[in-house]
């Protein structure tokens, strides 16, 4: 049967190449025993004469042969085309131009056949059926033998040929490179520049075919970069390659360079090959083209060796590609790409995708390298241009596998843009960025283009993605710098516009929006953030949050979107909305502020709205004209005002004054409003109860409350005027002489104070039980001050004092009757001791909000009277530790094992066994009330446990093993591989434990295992069940002790049983009653 063409030219490619594929060795795998002389210096040898032979041979048959008379001629033709020599003394070169040749015919083949197919209709009968192949198909052998044709080519026509440094060196290829690497050495010298340019021409001709092209673009673009980079760029193009080691005068004089249009041509050839790879790929290839000295192992022995720096020229002209990728259009996503995909992440995926997750560093020298303007472009402002729009665009990746990592790349990016360039970035990053929050804000040229009810300014996607990249600059990037503040400033109001819209009803937008807002609000400025919630809540001058057209709308995907409202033209409705909305933002701004209890940003925004309230009642009562203030009248800052500290005082309560500083300026603002009120006389009710109010704060702080610095002192120093002036002034005497005390004892700073001031402390702080002799005494910490519980009080007027209304706000459950019990619970008396402790554990079960916010004084009470020697003390701790625990078991459980660990090392401490037993008991109370949850604590729990096992202590060692066996009896499927372990510290136990306590207590544990399991025990078990089994027969034969052989009996039952009922289920009787349809 007479073979296609396509056929006979991949047979004359294998003819040539399957000897020298037998020459690779271990690169293909094939021949290795054929190929592979004695003497292993004569492997160059034989690797020349095989080529030079399968060369022969195939001009013999192309000669001689009638059926290869068809690829004679087409290889003929072919050749006509060319302009360099075929024939030369050099076997090498001889065997690289024929398979050139044989490759440039396949293409011919192809386009010749593919012209002529004409493809079969479909048939409607069979729409299953796959459409037909066309005729330039290679098969899979086909294709294998095309690639090692082009590798090959590569490997003998371009490698040999390339400068040092340029490309990857054939040393650090494979052991057939190498190999060729030696026998190119051996030859005459080529002319290199001639050679390499005709082979690099060839094989950018036959990629010009589709099926050709990705053969060769896969897995040689990377050399092809390399040589059309030398021949476009190398300083000197007539210079000799490092593999030219005689070169005879003859051959220096012969030699030629390329000509203006060849190098022209080789410069256009390298930027459409550019144009025409995947860009990632580009960008990878140019950076190893572009990278210096590495060491890199040897394929000859796996040695390592250095491998050359690229030249000066192909560093500069790798960076200016480089360059000219970047500013192209997705430029920047391609160099994410090509830098980020390489650890793993796009199209492999998998657990390196997740790896290159964590890889920030190289996120990170990404996103510097796109924060620089490279030198190559003539502007930062034109590079800024182009780059940036790219890099917001980086944020809205929807990949999962990459899009952490593009996310990063484009927050870091930013922030360095921001840091090195700020009104630049501020001009095409982040007011785009902002933009439509801008929007909101805008009321211009928008409202005049689309003014029609229900027009829609800002989509919801817009909007979602708006928020989300701010809060991924923001809150994750977390690098505020001024200019940032700055710019983000102005869009706040309209954020806090969305937040309250969201906190109305169901939106994904609400976290993000509470989450940036917070985030301002801690990073700026003190005086700034203060201005910005004056702004959010009308009391100073501000840009609208929104049009009074314009408002928000829920999506149809869970987000917002702006539209345009229709006008209200009834005056009352108008005013209702106002108002309700305006109290709505006050709700919303009191619940924001609750976020940061842990700054003093909610007490200064509280004693601020304080002194506004004073400075309104002067100007207000001094007749002056009404100050407009954002568009509001006195009367409505003042009814603002007032609403913010109702709810400041409602969300907070006492909180709200979260240091003594604060304290101060709130009595000090009292008692301003207070003389401005008597000096006009208009003093009412509710103002002369807040004046006793402050005046009783600042008695009890004077009276011990509070520990008191030189610094308090020298803040409470503008109160002595005003004292003065109330007690000139005030009607009351009583308040007249409490001021006039109460002036002298923060002149003296403490020094003297009288019996007044004594009392009105002692009043405030809940307890006027005290003997006289104190009232004298300077004010002293809190600690050696505090008023003392009296002793004469019953338990039981004690409890219900404190438990009888459970969380309701009365006078037995104030703060200084929590501070008496815990007093209490110090009490020498046992009875007294013991109640306290029981009181303050029926607070805590009922969530009694002083209980709740004082843990670690609650902790350190329980821990301290665990040691006491009377069984009634130490119970009620246990008990109270537990309770403790289980309502907040992710602060305590914690301490409760650092203390139970500390304990059993017996490190720095002298506890005795006792109480440590009494810490086991409380963690396995923990345990039992934990249930479920037990297993989210397993790995601490059961780590603790074993270093007990480890305790010098028998009892102590029995109890942790008692304590292990509880666990794992709640744990169930939780147990999971820690089952291992815990088998192994038994087994290591029964074996060489000396003492029989501690021996029972591990057959003791695998008992209550089996119990807690039942039959699932044969599913938790099934790694060690067999190992359990035969460590309780190993007892049963070997162990002294009864009850120890004992309990493994009892064991080896359970055991027992567990088998029977999964063997042999009980069966039950059922009558099932089917209803037909």
């Amino acid at each position: 049967m007479m073979a296609t063409p396509l056929t006979r030219v991949t047979e004359a490619l294998r003819e040539l190449t399957e000897a020298g594929a037998r020459g690779e060795g271990a690169d293909r795998g094939r021949g290795r025993e054929a190929c592979v002389p004695a003497v292993q210096g004569s492997r160059e040898d034989v690797l020349l004469r095989a080529l030079s032979h399968n060369l022969t041979v195939l001009e013999q048959k192309l000669q001689l042969d009638p059926n290869w008379a068809t690829l004679q001629q087409l290889r003929e033709r072919v050749m006509s085309q060319f302009t360099w020599s075929m024939k030369s003394e050099d076997a090498v070169w001889n065997f690289v131009t024929e398979l050139l040749v044989l490759l440039l015919c396949l293409k011919q083949v192809m386009i010749e056949l593919l012209a002529q197919f004409t493809p079969p209709k479909p048939n409607p009968k069979t729409p299953e059926c796959a459409p037909a192949l066309p005729p330039d198909t290679l098969s899979i052998s086909q294709q294998k033998t095309v690639q090692s044709a082009l590798q090959f080519v590569v490997t003998l026509g371009i490698c040999p040929y390339l400068l040092p440094g340029v490309g990857t060196p054939l040393s650090c290829r494979s052991d057939f490179a190498a190999t060729v690497e030696k026998m190119v050495h051996r030859l005459e010298s080529p002319r290199g520049i001639s050679r390499l340019h005709t082979v690099t021409l060839a094989l950018l001709e036959i990629a010009r075919h589709p099926s050709l092209e990705s053969m060769v673009l896969t897995r040689h673009f990377g050399d092809l970069l390399a040589s059309l980079c030398q021949l476009g760029y190398s300083p000197n193009k007539c210079q000799q390659s490092s593999v030219s080691l005689k070169v005879s005068q003859e051959d220096r004089e012969t030699q030629k360079g390329l000509t203006t249009a060849e190098l022209q041509g080789c410069q256009q050839a390298l930027q459409n090959l550019l144009d025409r790879v995947y860009q990632p790929i580009v960008i990878k290839e140019l950076l190893i083209l572009q990278g210096g000295a590495k060491q890199v192992g040897s394929a000859m022995g796996g040695k390592a060796r250095t491998r050359s720096q690229a030249p000066a020229w192909l560093r500069r002209q790798c960076g200016h590609l480089l360059s000219e990728r970047l500013m192209k259009p997705r430029g920047v996503q391609a160099v994410v790409r090509g830098i980020v995909e390489g650890a793993g992440a796009g199209i492999a995926g998998g657990r390196s995708a997740e790896t290159a997750a964590a890889d920030w560093r190289k996120c990170d020298t990404v996103a510097r390298i796109l924060a620089s303007c490279p030198q190559q472009c003539l502007s930062v402002g034109d590079y800024y241009r182009q780059v940036c729009p790219q890099v917001l665009e980086l944020f809205h990746i929807k990949d999962k596998l990459t899009a952490h990592q593009f996310q990063r790349v484009a927050t870091t990016t930013l922030l360095s843009m921001v840091k090195e360039q700020p009104e630049l970035a501020e001009k095409y990053l982040l007011r785009p960025l902002l933009a439509p929050l801008i929007c909101c804000l805008d009321t211009g040229e928008i409202l005049g283009k689309s003014g029609h009810v229900g027009t829609v300014i800002v989509g919801e996607l817009e909007l979602t993605r708006c928020v989300e990249d701010i809060y991924k600059v923001c809150v994750v990037g977390n690098d505020p710098s001024s200019r940032l503040l700055e710019s983000l400033k102005p869009v706040i109001p309209a954020i806090f516009s969305l937040h309250c819209f969201t906190k109305r009803g169901v939106s994904h937008l609400r976290s993000g929006c509470q989450e940036i807002l917070l985030w301002f609000l801690q990073k700026c400025e003190p005086q700034v953030a203060m201005l910005v919630l004056k702004q959010l809540t009308g009391l100073a001058q501000s840009i609208p949050a929104l049009h009074p057209l314009y408002h928000f709308t829920a999506g149809d995907e869970g987000g917002v979107k702006l539209s345009v409202k229709e006008a209200v033209s009834d005056e009352d409705e108008a005013l209702y909305e106002k108002v309700s909305l305006e109290q709505w933002w006050t709700e919303c701004l009191a619940q924001l502020l609750s976020n940061l209890q842990e700054s003093s940003l909610a007490g200064d925004f509280f004693i601020e709205c304080l002194k506004g309230l004073t400075c309104l009642a002067g100007d207000m009562d001094g007749g002056l004209a009404p100050s407009i203030a954002d568009g509001r009248s006195e009367q409505e800052q003042q009814l603002v005002t007032l609403q913010l500290v109702a709810a400041l005082c409602e969300k907070f309560g006492h909180f709200v004054l979260s240091n003594t500083v604060h304290v101060i300026e709130f009595v000090i603002a009292t008692l301003e409003r207070s003389c401005v009120n008597l000096t006009h006389k208009t003093e009412e009710t509710v103002e002369a109860q807040t004046l006793s109010m402050a005046m009783g704060l600042i008695a009890a702080m004077l009276g011990g409350a509070v520990q008191l610095t030189s610094a308090d002192f020298d803040a409470m120093k503008p109160m002595l005027p005003r004292l003065e002036q109330i007690s000139a002034l005030h009607p009351d005497p009583v308040i007249q002489e409490l001021a006039s005390d109460l002036r002298i004892t923060v002149a003296t700073h403490g020094a003297f104070s009288t019996k007044t001031v004594a009392m009105a402390a002692h009043s405030t702080m809940g307890n006027p039980n005290q003997h006289d002799d104190q009232l004298t005494k300077p004010s002293q910490p809190k600690e050696a001050g505090a008023v003392t519980y009296n002793h004469q009080q019953s338990p039981t007027s004690l409890r219900a004092g404190g438990t009888e209304h459970g969380n309701k706000p009365s006078s037995g459950n104030s703060p200084s009757n929590f501070h008496q019990i815990l007093q209490a619970a110090f009490d020498p008396e046992v009875p007294t001791r013991a109640a306290a402790l029981r009181t303050v554990t029926q607070m805590i079960q009922q969530r009694n909000p002083d209980a709740l916010s004082n843990q670690e004084k609650l902790l350190s009470v329980f821990l301290e009277n665990l040691k006491h020697e009377d069984s009634f003390v130490y119970l009620s701790a246990i008990q109270g530790l537990s309770v403790l625990s289980d309502v907040y078991p992710a602060q305590i459980l914690p301490q409760l094992l650092d203390e139970y660990q500390t304990s059993s090392q017996g490190a720095g401490k002298t506890r005795c066994v006792e109480t440590q037993m009494k810490m086991g008991e409380v963690l396995m109370r923990s345990t039992r009330a934990l249930g479920e949850l037990a297993s989210h604590y397993r790995d601490p729990l059961i780590r603790v446990f074993l270093m007990g096992t480890r305790d010098s202590d028998g009892t102590m060692r029995a109890s942790s093993l008692s304590n292990l066996g509880e666990l794992c009896q709640c744990l169930d499927f939780a147990l999971g591989s820690v089952v291992h372990e815990v088998t192994a510290c038994l087994a290591a136990i029964v074996k060489t434990e000396r003492e029989a306590e501690v021996r029972r207590a591990a057959v003791h544990v695998i008992t209550l295992l089996l119990r807690g399991l039942g039959e699932k025990a044969l599913q938790v078990l099934s790694d060690v069940l067999r190992d359990l089994y035969r460590l309780l027969k190993y007892v049963i034969q070997t162990d002294d002790d009864e009850l120890v052989v004992l309990h493994a009996q009892l064991t080896l039952q359970e055991m027992d049983h567990i088998v029977r009922r999964f063997l042999f289920p009980e069966e039950k009787l059922e009558k099932k009653i089917v209803i037909l349809p």
